[in-house]
């Protein structure tokens, strides 16, 4: 075993590396499935399956603006943001389980999306939420880990402290 390695961190490593392989396999089975914004009902009238490339960056912000390297620009934001969560999460004590938990979650979605944006210079998007003519952006598996582990990380952040018995 690699020196400074526990079965806590190999743990997280295996939750990261399974987001990512669930994200990535999702995103196949739809291009390899649907030609790109066929649709295909889950739920009538709520759920579709529709293919989409995200050029963009989260919830589709500069989709639809072009500029000269736009997907290296916006992979290498992505990169360094990914970077910036995957250093904070390294010096998080193991104590706080909930807060790494919701890290590991971001981490492993930023990572699953960053692979689609150096691989082919957008993000495959297939989840698509709607009542009526009112769409939500469409998403994918890495964007609902990275969002179900930021709402971990604030119900980390609201609960309550642990008392701390009064010293003598």
């Amino acid at each position: 075993m690699t020196p400074g390695l526990s079965g806590a961190r190999l743990t997280e490593w295996a939750a990261i590396a399974g987001i990512v392989a669930m994200d990535q396999l999702t995103k196949l089975l739809i291009v390899n499935r649907l030609e790109l914004h066929e649709s295909v009902p889950i739920v009538p009238r709520l759920l579709d399956f529709t293919h989409v490339r995200n050029t963009g960056a989260a919830f589709g912000f500069l989709n639809g603006v072009n500029f000269p390297g736009k997907p290296l620009v916006i992979a290498l934001v992505a990169l360094v943001a990914l970077v910036g969560v995957a250093a904070y999460a390294a010096h998080l004590p193991a104590e706080h389980r909930l807060a790494r938990a919701g890290l590991m979650a971001v981490i492993g979605g930023a990572a699953g999306n960053l692979v689609d944006r150096l691989r082919q210079g957008y993000v495959v998007d297939f989840v698509d939420v709607y009542w009526r003519d009112w769409h939500f952006w469409a998403f994918n598996v890495a964007d609902a880990a990275i969002t179900i582990g930021v709402t971990i990380i604030i119900l980390d952040l609201l609960r309550p402290a642990p008392a701390h018995p009064a010293s003598a």
